[in-house]
Parts: C-alpha cells; sequence; structure tokens
C-alpha cells in the first residue's frame, strides 16, 4: 500500500505542477474517496492544500465528518454554504419550468454542479488545479454528474475500485469513522450510493477486477457503462462538411 501512496502522490504533485499549479484544491465531502485524496494532496502538497466543505441541505454530519478529516491530516479548510445559492436556483428555475422541482434528478445534480464552479473559483483565486475523487467504480457505471462532480483536472483514484480506495484508506490512516461510513453522493436525504446503483460496490468491484458476475450483475453494469459513455468523453465536434 505504501508503494501505492507514493506512487499517486508523485503523479498528483507532477500533474499539478506540469499543468502550472501551485497546490491543489478538492471538495471534502466527509467521504471515504475524499478524504483519500485529501491524505494523498496533503502529502503531495504539504503547504498549498485547500479543502472545501459544501453543505448544501446536507446532514450535519457530513459536514463534521469532514472537518475531522482537515483537522487528522491538518488541511486547511473553509466552508461555503451553498444552500442560499441552491435555492434560488430553483426558484428562479421553476419561474420558467413551474413543475422544475418534481424531477429529483434535475434538482439533485444542481448540487454537484454548484460544488464544481465553487472549487474552480478557489482554484482561480489560488492558481490551484482541481482534484477529483471519482473512483474506477464510480466511473464505470458513470455514477457521477456530468460537469459537476465529473469535473475536475485530474482523478486520483481513477484507476482504483471502491474497495482499493478503502484499503488505502487504512494505510493512510483515515479516521475509521469515515471508512466504515456507508457511501453517498448527499444528493438527498439517506441516499446512499448502492441503493441507488441497485448493485453493492463488492458485486461491481468483483466484476470489474476479474470480470466474473452473475448475469444479472454483468447485464446491469454492461448496460449502465454503455448509457454513461458520453460522459467519459470529451463533448464530440461536427467535423466539416465534406470532412
Amino acid at each position: 500500500m505504501e508503494g501505492l501512496a507514493r506512487h499517486l502522490t508523485d503523479w498528483i504533485a507532477a500533474e499539478v505542477s506540469g499543468a502550472g499549479g501551485r497546490g491543489a484544491v478538492f471538495g471534502l465531502s466527509g467521504g471515504l474517496d475524499s478524504a483519500v485524496v485529501a491524505a494523498l494532496a496533503k502529502r503531495a502538497f504539504p503547504h498549498h492544500t485547500l479543502g472545501v466543505i459544501m453543505p448544501c441541505h446536507s446532514d450535519p454530519r457530513d459536514a463534521e465528518d469532514a472537518s475531522v478529516v482537515a483537522h487528522h491530516f491538518d488541511i486547511p479548510s473553509c466552508t461555503v454554504d451553498l444552500a442560499p445559492v441552491y435555492d434560488l436556483m430553483l426558484e428562479r428555475l421553476s419561474v420558467c419550468s413551474s413543475d422544475f422541482c418534481d424531477s429529483r434528478l434535475a434538482t439533485a445534480n444542481l448540487k454537484p454542479r454548484l460544488r464544481m464552479t465553487t472549487l474552480y473559483a478557489f482554484a482561480n483565486q489560488l492558481d490551484y488545479r482541481v482534484l477529483g475523487t471519482g473512483n474506477r467504480s464510480e466511473l464505470a457505471l458513470g455514477y457521477f454528474t456530468k460537469y459537476g462532480d465529473g469535473g475536475a483536472d485530474f482523478l486520483p483514484l481513477g484507476s482504483l475500485v471502491k474497495s482499493e480506495v478503502r484499503d488505502l484508506a487504512r494505510h493512510l490512516g483515515v479516521p475509521d469513522r469515515i471508512i466504515t461510513k456507508p457511501p453517498s453522493a448527499g444528493l438527498w436525504a439517506d441516499q446512499t450510493d448502492e441503493a441507488e446503483m441497485g448493485l453493492t460496490y463488492e458485486e461491481l468491484d468483483a466484476y470489474l477486477l476479474t470480470s466474473e458476475a452473475s448475469p444479472a450483475v454483468k447485464a446491469k453494469v454492461d448496460a449502465m457503462h454503455a448509457a454513461s459513455q458520453h460522459k467519459r468523453e470529451l463533448p464530440p465536434i461536427a467535423p466539416k462538411p465534406g470532412a
């Protein structure tokens, strides 16, 4: 695990510096993935990291857990309450579409897109680069918001499935309360990743690592991967006529 930690630390330092960045900024959600990214970023840039806690009508425990991670790894952090902006967005959008708030997906995806905007505001101000927290399991299914939590400069955990991230978290000394917490994107009350995906990370990780799974799991994962392919690609560019 230490070899992996060193590899990812060196990769972050090289990629951020190579892109002209002075340091790294990332969201602190109180979850496993963001805690691991935070620990690695602190290693890569001991004096130039910023963790941003961005509650938005969230479970207060998430912000508490995020603060625990920041304190544990001695990471500078700030809190930006996005609830007032989110509420104003819903109000303005409802003027054009009276039933906008009836769409759980549309309203929920506003939250990660506001988080992305906030992180890039700090990145611009500090000349930092944005580290995303997506892992291989989430990327494979497209389990992220396009131009939301999927909007980042670099994805340090993108080649690791969830179980590998959890193992790395233990090695890095992430607090147990974070490691054992049910994974959630924090999109609505009591929302969990596994309930929304309709399968467990154990099933998903096993399929990604070994290509072995039940027919039902294979079909579900393959269908979700195909349907979300657009999320993992840059927007298509229309060719000139005759090209």
